[in-house]
C-alpha cells in the first residue's frame, strides 16, 4: 500500500524531523465497529483529544480504539509514518492471521488535519483456509458442482428418451431440450468459474460474462417456453394464432433477457457496495415486473387453453 500526501502538508515539515504524519490500517471484526471511536465514552470524537490523552485513555493523534475483551489481538492498529518532506510513503508488507469466522473489515484512518487529500494506492489480499472465495461464496461452488451433475443425469436421461420416442417428437420437445442443454452449461461455467476464483483469488470477465450470459438465456427461454405452452402451442394448436401474438412474445422474452443480463452483470461482475441501493433497485425492478408480467400471462393463457380442452367434446366409450 503506498500512500501519498498533498504537497502543502509536505512542504510545511522539516526535512531531518521523523513520523511528521501517520496514517493508520485498522482491522476489526463487523460486530466491533462501535469500538472505533468514543462511542463507549458516549463521546462522538473518532481520534484522540488533548483531554483523553491527559487521562490516558488514548494517544494523541491517533484513533480512539477499545479493545475487544474477548479477543484482545482486535480492532488491530498498523501504523505508518511520513518521514520529512517526503510525500509518499510505502505501508510495509505483512500477514495477518484471523481466527474467527465472521466479516472483516480493514479501514484506512488519519486524523491529522494537514493529511486531508491523502490518497492511497495498492491492493489487500484475503484468503479463507480452504481458497480465496469469501465465505459467503463459498457454499455456492458445491451447489454448482452438485447442480452440473443433476444437470447431467437429467439430459442423459432425457437424450435416451428422445431417442426411444423419436417418432413422436414434436417441435416443442426441441426448445425442452435447448433449455436443459443451456442449464447444464450454466452450472458447469458457474462452477468452473468459483474453482477459478477460489484458486487464484481472480474472476476473469470474460469467464463471468459468460456464466452470466448463460444465465439470463435459460431463465429467458424457460420461461418463453412455459408461456407458450401455456397458450397451447404444441398442446391444442400448432402456431401461437399469428404474428401479432408471436412478436408480442419475443418482444417481452427479449426485455426479459436485457434486464435479467444487466442485473446479474452488476451484482457479479461489480464489488460489494459499489452501487447504493436506489441504483441496485432501478435494475431489480425492471426484472421485477417483467416477471410480474410473465406470471399473468401464463395464468391467463393457461385458463384459456383449460377452456378449450374442456369444451372439445369426448369420444363416447362403449
Amino acid at each position: 500500500m503506498t500512500f501519498t500526501r498533498p504537497r502543502e502538508s509536505a512542504s510545511v515539515q522539516g526535512r531531518m524531523q521523523q513520523n511528521t504524519g501517520l496514517v493508520e490500517a485498522i482491522l476489526l471484526e463487523v460486530r466491533d465497529r462501535n469500538r472505533i471511536g468514543g462511542s463507549y465514552l458516549k463521546s462522538d470524537l473518532i481520534c484522540c483529544d488533548p483531554k483523553l490523552a491527559k487521562e490516558r485513555i488514548c494517544n494523541l493523534g491517533e484513533v480512539i480504539i477499545q479493545k475487544n475483551p474477548e479477543n484482545p489481538e482486535l480492532p488491530k492498529r498498523i501504523k505508518t509514518f511520513f518521514q520529512g518532506t517526503e510525500e509518499q510513503v510505502q505501508m510495509d508488507p505483512m500477514t495477518l492471521d484471523i481466527n474467527g469466522t465472521g466479516m472483516y473489515y480493514l479501514y484506512f484512518m488519519f486524523c491529522d488535519p494537514s493529511l486531508k487529500g491523502t490518497t492511497i494506492q495498492g491492493r489487500t489480499v484475503w484468503r479463507n483456509p480452504n481458497g480465496y472465495l469469501p465465505g459467503k461464496m463459498a457454499p455456492l461452488m458445491t451447489l454448482y458442482g452438485f447442480m452440473s451433475l443433476a444437470y447431467l443425469l437429467l439430459g442423459l436421461c432425457w437424450f435416451l428418451r428422445f431417442v426411444q420416442f423419436w417418432k413422436d417428437i414434436i417441435h416443442l420437445h426441441y426448445h425442452i431440450t435447448a433449455v436443459i442443454a443451456l442449464g447444464m452449461c450454466e452450472m458447469a461455467v458457474w462452477y468452473f468459474e468459483y474453482v477459478n476464483f477460489n484458486s487464484t483469488g481472480t474472476r476473469p470477465m470474460g469467464i463471468t460474462l459468460w456464466a452470466v450470459t448463460f444465465t439470463s438465456v435459460k431463465k429467458t427461454l424457460s420461461r418463453l417456453l412455459l408461456l407458450v405452452v401455456s397458450m397451447g402451442y404444441g398442446v391444442v394448436r400448432p402456431t401461437l394464432g399469428g404474428n401479432r401474438i408471436a412478436y408480442r412474445v419475443l418482444l417481452l422474452g427479449l426485455l426479459y433477457f436485457v434486464a435479467s443480463e444487466a442485473l446479474e452483470l452488476v451484482e457479479h461482475l461489480g464489488n460489494i457496495n459499489d452501487f447504493s441501493g436506489k441504483t441496485k433497485l432501478l435494475l431489480v425492478l425492471p426484472v421485477v415486473c417483467l416477471d410480474s408480467c410473465f406470471i399473468l400471462w401464463i395464468f391467463s393463457s393457461l385458463s384459456k387453453t383449460l377452456e378449450k380442452l374442456q369444451a372439445i367434446p369426448k369420444p363416447w366409450v362403449f
